[in-house]
């Protein structure tokens, strides 16, 4: 019979049977207990293991390490190599020699301010002189007379087979001449004191010498011309200047001689003088011709012929006293009645202007003078404070800084590949 079914009735229990039942669940939770307890133990005791990832795999090149290694190879160690090799091993040792000068002018006095009392410099700026000397240094006409002295193309063709970075080809026109000089010369220059040091390399210390002397021989030579075209162009103005000056007093000297012609009077003043003693004289007589009538009418009647005598005197008198007055202001000009107001203003003129052509005839003379000095002297000159040095050890070229600057280029140019390259990658 089950007694699990619904509906059934669970059979009644003694008080025994339940102690007994609760004891037996009693020992059952201790015993669970105790297991739990030793499992812990057990676990403190001995923790458990814990997971373990795989180990990583081995590295290993790929494509792209490769490449970056063999740009590092070929764009930086082996053109450095070959660089270093070149310049230690092919090169050919150059020497320097250095020179200083400078464009000095004397003080003098210019022609014209000398008439004047005024000095000043002559002969044009120093640093003009200098601009003109520093363009010289460095143009063709330069290279082609040191050409033809020294062979500077022999000079620096002879190690073209081995080393021709340093050297210039056998067949070198004189452009190839101009573009290779501004490698083997160097002109540094000051224009606030016009200072010029000036280096030439070459492959010996006795030619760099020569080549330097060279330079200072031909920047004297270009002085030299040009105080030369500036003595010619002092002589050519000063003579300029005294042929108008020349000019200028014949013609005012001739305007004189020919208003004298005109007026047959060499010097109105003193003929305006002349004429005014004219007057004053007749001033006098007709006073003393006046005295003489008052006096012969008091003693004879005016029927007395003596009387018309004196009043006809005075009558005369006055006239040529009015007929002089009217001389120095009447308008009709001939050659024996003159207006002499305005022959007074242009003999004046006239004067004025003669004088002032002495003036500047007398100035032109003594800048034709000054000049002519000038010319006897040279006004202009190259002071040459550091003579051409000759080298006893070679300075060119800086091997150790060629290949410095050499390695530093081809490594930043090798990284800045290599990043390119990977930022390409990365965006790709």
């Amino acid at each position: 019979m089950d007694d699990n079914r619904p509906g059934a009735e669970r059979p009644h229990r003694t008080p025994e049977a339940r102690a007994k039942a609760q004891e037996l669940r009693r020992a059952r939770r201790q015993a669970r207990a105790a297991q739990e307890d030793a499992a812990a133990a057990v676990a403190v005791d001995h923790p458990p293991a814990r997971s373990i990832r795989p180990p990583a795999q081995p590295a290993y090149l790929k494509p792209r390490h490769l490449g970056v290694g063999w740009g590092l190879v070929l764009m930086v160690l082996f053109p450095l190599l070959i660089t270093t090799v070149y310049l230690y091993g092919f090169a050919q040792d150059q020497y320097a020699s250095h020179t200083g000068f400078t464009v000095r002018s004397e003080e003098t006095s210019s022609a014209t301010e000398l008439a004047g009392g005024l000095t000043a410099l002559v002969g044009g700026s120093n640093s003009s002189n200098a601009d003109v000397l520093y363009a010289y240094i460095q143009s063709q006409q330069i290279v082609e007379r040191i050409q033809a002295q020294l062979d500077i193309r022999a000079h620096y063709a002879q190690h073209w087979g081995s080393d021709p970075v340093f050297s210039i080809w056998p067949d070198a026109t004189i452009e190839d001449l101009v573009w290779f000089w501004g490698r083997i010369m160097r002109v540094s220059y000051d224009q606030a004191s016009g200072l010029m040091d000036v280096q030439v390399r070459a492959g010996s210390a006795d030619y760099a010498q020569q080549l330097a002397r060279a330079v200072v021989r031909e920047s004297e030579e270009m002085i030299n011309q040009l105080n030369a075209q500036a003595r010619s162009d002092s002589m050519s103005n000063a003579n300029l200047d005294l042929e108008a000056a020349l000019e200028r007093l014949r013609s005012a000297r001739e305007e004189l001689a020919s208003f004298r012609a005109r007026t047959q009077i060499v010097d109105p003043q003193a003929d305006i003088q002349g004429r005014m003693g004219v007057i004053n004289n007749l001033q006098q007589q007709l006073a003393q011709a006046l005295v003489d009538h008052d006096l012969l009418l008091q003693t004879t009647s005016e029927s007395d012929p003596r009387m018309r005598q004196a009043e006809r005197r005075i009558e005369v008198i006055q006239d040529r006293i009015a007929s002089e007055r009217r001389n120095f202001a009447t308008q009709d000009v001939t050659v024996f009645d003159t207006d002499y107001p305005r022959l007074i203003a242009q003999y004046e003129s006239l004067i004025v202007n003669q004088e002032f052509a002495e003036r500047t005839y007398t100035a032109a003379l003594t800048a034709l003078d000054a000049a002519r000095s000038n010319v006897e002297r040279q006004s202009l000159y190259l002071a040459t404070y550091v003579r051409p040095t000759r080298a006893q050890s070679a300075e060119y070229p800086q091997r150790l800084l060629l290949v410095g600057l050499a390695a530093i280029f081809l490594t930043l140019t090798w990284a800045a590949v290599t990043l390119i390259y990977y930022s390409l990658r990365d965006r790709g």
